[in-house]
């Protein structure tokens, strides 16, 4: 599996056979992560968010302590790509129908579902680092095909009500909140400065304009920038498109570090663009990421 690889060729997986006397009901999952049980009954729905963001399944069997630490092992990398993509457990033993479907013929197996479309990964054990690679090209390949959506915790609480009854979430977001869902992240972008030209202080606004506005940058984006930016160290624009690559999948670290850096090897008004997108990559991760702080810290270095 390549980074260039296009999933808008035929060959959707046909759900019928599974589908046909399953009833609908939610995943199961474990508490707010995005982690979740597999079986006939949500087998489309999970294949349904695959259109959105990238979804690996891997197949296991409770009595086999080799796919059970590689399931474990793609849990923790997956829950730290914060939404990025989903993993699906299945067990062969309860569902065998949906291992019987997808062709899988041991355990542990894994395998991604990228815009509805089927991609193996591996069979057999393999070391955390190798399936971080393989994590790594599936976030590529699906930045590469416009796949740039979130998922939410699977088993996130509802938003709660505040005292007046009224619910907490601000219903002045609902437009933009809208288009992100759509994949019109132009129109999200615009809604969010509509916002920010009646309140220029709006954090909150500021920070969905930030998510939105990586996420437009990066629904076209090549999977060859980071290569291209580390042969062209001083190109400010690959630099800038490889940091947006990095941040969507998963490297936030690598992201700022390469923007610091850039910030030091430029000047006047280049010094000033590349800070300018550092702060707003800074406005899509969590304030209290260690990465966040770090990257503050090191920014402020290199510019006194």
């Amino acid at each position: 599996m390549n980074a260039d690889q296009s999933f808008s060729r035929p060959g959707a997986i046909d759900l019928s056979s599974l589908t046909a006397s399953a009833a609908t009901q939610p995943p199961a999952s474990a508490g707010g992560s995005y982690v979740l049980e597999v079986t006939e009954a949500v087998f489309e729905q999970v294949a349904q968010q695959s259109m959105q963001y990238p979804v690996i399944l891997v197949f296991v069997s409770g009595g086999d302590r080799s796919s059970q630490q590689v399931a474990t092992d793609l849990a923790e990398l997956v829950n730290g790509l914060g939404g990025r993509m989903v993993l699906g457990v299945v067990d062969v033993a309860a569902q065998a129908r949906i291992a019987q479907a997808l062709g899988v013929q041991a355990v542990p197996t894994a395998v991604a579902l990228i815009g509805g479309q089927l991609a193996p990964l591996f069979q057999g054990t393999r070391d955390k680092a190798d399936i971080k690679a393989l994590l790594d090209q599936v976030a590529q390949i699906a930045v590469a095909n416009g796949l740039t959506g979130r998922a939410q915790p699977q088993a996130a609480a509802p938003a709660p009500e505040q005292a007046n009854g009224e619910p907490a979430v601000d219903p002045r977001f609902a437009a933009a909140d809208e288009a992100l869902q759509a994949g019109d992240f132009a129109k999200a972008v615009q809604e969010f400065d509509k916002l920010l030209k009646a309140n220029p202080r709006d954090s909150e606004a500021q920070a969905g304009r930030a998510q939105a506005s990586l996420l437009l940058r990066t629904a076209e984006v090549d999977p060859a920038a980071i290569a291209k930016a580390d042969a062209a160290p001083d190109d400010i624009d690959l630099q800038l498109a490889a940091a947006d690559l990095e941040l969507v999948t998963g490297h936030a670290e690598q992201a700022f570090t390469r923007l610091v850096n850039l910030v030091r090897r430029t000047s006047g008004d280049e010094r000033e663009q590349v800070r300018v997108r550092l702060v707003e990559l800074f406005e899509t991760a969590d304030p209290a990421d260690p990465a966040v702080t770090k990257a503050r810290r090191a920014l402020s270095m290199a510019l006194f």
